[in-house]
């Protein structure tokens, strides 16, 4: 199962841009949005931005990520 995760946009050269996450960098394609920003957020699938996301849906987003990120770290400890 792929899950889409929420990044944000560091960099953008053409369709190719760099998106991160708590200091980790993906290469990430933005073939799919109409005119990408430095700054934005946007939810990442296979490798390609598939949605904006404004900042509080970002928040959201990377704290539901976050939980359950903690509770498989706890439950396989």
């Amino acid at each position: 199962m792929c899950l889409a995760v929420p990044l944000k946009i560091t960099s953008i050269d053409g369709m190719d841009a760099v998106a991160e996450r708590d200091g980790v960098r993906r290469k990430i394609r933005v073939d799919l949005l109409k005119e990408p920003k430095i700054g934005e957020y946007v939810m990442v699938h296979a490798g390609f931005a598939i949605e904006r996301l404004n900042e509080e849906q970002a928040r959201l987003n990377l704290e539901a990520a976050k939980e359950v990120e903690d509770a498989l770290r706890e439950l396989y400890s």
